[in-house]
């Protein structure tokens, strides 16, 4: 073990002659470095998450203590005090040679890094933080020893995270590639601590349990805990300013930004611990060159090979047009034009001019990459299908992206006996809607409301408090598509959000609270949902596809319900809510268990795997939005993407200016919405004419055959006596890329001279054909 720091007699001179004037007077004067037997900060930190001069129980020390180390950081935002650390330590990489000094008057030393500290106090567990909590001023500053370089990071192969940083509580800190601690959370508001910070996970980023796991399982509960025990915040000594990362001054949204699974090199500062969670104060800047891209922005969703048609889910992250300044037509829920204005209003968009703008030229650039022929959009304002309504204006600017007229969108528009009022898709201030290109499919017959259950119901919770809840849902949308004579049914979906609590919750006691089973509040709400998706999607026939914003995870109730879920004795039941019905028809008075699921196959967790993902939320990842394939659907299917474009992105690029105060913005599409648009690419290919032409030569003449004027491109003569069938696989058939409704023209030309003209019928009715040098006879 190597010696702890000293001071000779002229030095504790010098550290006294040293001290600022501008110090206060009991710091100044009533202690001095060397005058008290000093215990290694590494002995106060022992090697454990508790400092062993705390007794167990309590959350101080009985004793004083004297500590002394050279000032790595002094901070007076978020921790008010000293970071002191023995420049030599003991050499035990179990023990933080760093130690948190609670001082809320050190500005009173002009303490600098690389300076030295003494202080006497008692040591503390401040909520699981180690630290020295000084007595009576019993504190002063040594002399100069000069900065110290920062440990690096390194995380145990088989320990978590939290274990890890447990070793380095209190220390100077720095992350370098072999850290390994990549962007879990991006930069955002913490309610926790009530400030701006981003979190770090080690070596990839965390997704959600029931993403990955049916709720209550043990391997969801395995994966929580192990999620909870993998997270380091990075905090600024001062909150940041709206629009602004204090350690990373070059924050721009074209070229220096940041991604969920990023890592980051280079990043120094001390080590704490508060709310449950390590937080390491930055005391540098970095650069963009210290964010490694893993991976990294795709300007364009990837172009997927044999693909007929390409259908999309998007969630449009409230798209409104009423406000004032935008001047489209109120949504159903406003009560004025003033309401729609107000703060906190019935426009739940955009408020400004400007801010519109920006979001309807990044969903449109987002679209336009996307270039799909059939889209489900969510979270449109429910005002109309006039112009200037959402759907109706993000329509128009789309379409003025396009010069060729077949590349242009029209909206799906449900019948007058559909409409609410006769203007609106359900009572929502949102609704779903759907886009089409009718130069590539075909609607067949009338758009479809599936009524979604409202819950109506009473209880009291475990308090002994009664409340009613009235709940409602949003109205799905289906519409029919001919696409090569093929149906198409495509239901576009927004269930319940996780948000607010439903009387489920309410009798559970998790009103307020997240919800022990981690499907969020309203799950069997959405349940419900899922249930009356699927009974209505069980009367179609042909391909079926289900898209959009489930508020679910790929592993969570409803989704189960819409795909493989078979009730099983000895498992947890899926249950509906209870007290719910559809337009005043009871559905479940009481909850019911669900027997068997819809049989859908869920086409990104099949193509993807199941970490395929389209939202972000606490620092954990997950699929949202979905795209659920009936079977025969799915073999159509040649590829799926989640286009990374929002999940993974700064909300600090996103339209709205609250909280972003003067950062610069893009038109392109990142940060466009919170959530990824999915995109689906099938293969629709023409259907084959069963084309069979039989010519027989019964002259002595040799004769080229002639299918529309065209000749074959090989063996083109034939000779006398002889016959010849051409079917779909001759090259002078596929060369003419017939169609079902087109016809075959035959004709002849003896000695490859003289046209014989034999006849004409439907390409997809058998011909035969007698040429007799005469004349030419088509039968």
């Amino acid at each position: 073990m190597k010696k702890p720091l000293m001071w000779s007699p002229l030095a504790l001179m010098m550290a006294g002659l040293a001290m600022p004037a501008a110090a206060k007077a009991p710091l100044e004067q009533t202690y001095q470095c060397g005058m008290t037997p000093t215990t290694p900060i590494y002995a106060i930190q022992g090697d454990g998450d508790r400092s062993p001069l705390v007794p167990a129980g309590k959350y101080s020390s009985d004793k004083t203590y004297a500590v002394q180390g050279v000032v790595t950081a002094v901070t007076q935002g978020l921790y008010k005090g000293v970071w002191i650390q023995d420049p030599q330590g003991d050499g035990n990489r179990a023990t933080s040679d760093g130690l948190f000094v609670y001082l809320r008057d050190a500005d009173a030393l002009n303490l600098q890094p690389g300076d030295t500290l003494c202080a006497s106090g008692k040591v503390k567990e401040y909520y699981g933080h180690t630290q020295l909590g000084v007595t009576d001023n019993q504190v002063a500053k040594g002399p100069y020893y000069g900065p110290l370089a920062p440990t690096a990071i390194r995380v145990d192969h088989g320990e978590s995270l939290k274990d890890a940083l447990e070793r380095y509580e209190g220390m100077y800190v720095t992350m370098d590639a072999d850290s390994e601690l990549v962007i879990t959370r991006n930069f955002g508001f913490d309610y926790d601590a009530f400030r701006n910070n981003m979190v770090l996970t080690h070596r990839t980023p965390l997704f959600k349990p029931t993403q990955l796991y049916p709720a209550l399982t043990d391997e969801a509960k395995a994966l929580a805990a192990n999620n909870a025990a993998n997270q380091l915040y990075i905090e600024s000594d001062q909150k940041a300013k709206d629009g602004q990362i204090p350690y990373f001054p070059g924050l721009d949204a074209e070229q220096g930004y940041l991604r969920i699974g990023d890592r980051i090199e280079h990043l120094s500062g001390v080590m704490g611990f508060s709310y449950d969670q390590y937080r390491l104060v930055a005391t540098n800047t970095i650069t963009a060159g210290d964010i490694v891209h893993r991976h990294d922005r795709q300007d364009a969703p990837a172009t997927v090979p044999n693909t007929d048609i390409k259908v999309a889910s998007f969630n449009v992250l409230n798209y409104f047009t009423s406000a004032s300044a935008i001047g489209g037509p109120l949504n159903v829920t406003c009560k004025d034009r003033d309401h729609a204005d107000a703060k906190r209003g019935c426009n739940r968009g955009a408020k400004t001019a400007a801010e519109f703008e920006l979001q309807r030229t990044k969903i449109v650039n987002a679209l336009r990459a996307m270039d799909a022929d059939i889209v489900g959009l969510m979270e449109l304002e429910n005002n109309g299908f006039e112009a200037g309504s959402a759907i109706a204006d993000l329509v128009t600017h789309l379409n003025a992206e396009f010069a060729d007229p077949a590349d242009h969108y029209q909206f799906v528009e449900p019948s007058d006996a559909v409409k609410n009022q006769g203007a609106f898709f359900g009572s929502d201030a949102i609704m779903v809607g759907m886009i089409y290109r009718p130069a590539k499919v075909s609607l067949a017959g009338d758009a479809q409301a599936v009524a979604m259950p409202e819950q109506h119901i009473s209880g009291e919770n475990p308090e002994g408090e009664t409340r009613e809840l009235n709940k409602y849902q949003r109205d799905s949308l289906l519409q029919a598509f001919s696409i090569n004579g093929e149906p198409l049914h495509i239901v576009v979906n927004h269930f319940k959000s996780k948000g607010s609590g439903c009387y489920e919750d309410w009798i559970a006691g998790e009103f307020e609270t997240d919800t022990a089973d981690l499907q969020g509040h309203c799950n069997a709400f959405r349940v419900s949902a899922a249930v009356t998706l699927r009974d209505r999607l069980q009367q179609l026939d042909g391909d079926v596809l289900i898209l959009g914003d489930l508020n679910a995870y790929a592993k969570e109730d409803p989704v189960r319900v819409l795909t493989d879920y078979q009730r099983q004795p000895n498992q947890r039941d899926i249950m509906t809510a209870a007290g719910t019905e559809i337009r005043g028809v009871p559905m479940h008075p009481t909850a019911q268990a669900v027997e068997k699921g819809l049989g859908y196959i869920n086409l990104a967790t099949a193509r993807l795997g199941d970490k395929a993902y389209s939202y972000s939320y606490s620092g954990e990842l997950g699929s949202l939005d979905h795209a659920i394939a009936s079977a025969s659907l799915a073999e159509k299917v040649v590829g799926v993407e989640d286009w990374h474009i929002n999940s993974v992105e700064s909300t600090l690029f996103e339209y709205s200016r609250q909280y972003t105060g003067d950062l610069v913005k893009s038109t392109n599409p990142f940060s466009s919405s919170d959530h990824d648009p999915v995109i689906v690419s099938l293969a629709y290919p023409d259907p084959v004419v069963p084309v069979s032409v039989t010519i027989n030569n019964r002259s002595i003449l040799p004769i080229i055959p002639m299918l529309n004027g065209q000749k074959s491109p090989d063996h083109a003569w034939m000779k006398w006596r002889s016959q010849r069938t051409f079917d779909t696989q001759s090259p002078l058939v596929q060369g003419l890329k017939l169609d079902k409704d087109d016809r075959i023209e035959v004709t002849v030309k003896a000695l490859g001279l003289i046209p014989v003209h034999c006849g004409s019928a439907p390409a997809s009715q058998p011909m035969s054909v007698r040429y007799t040098g005469f004349r030419c006879q088509l039968r």
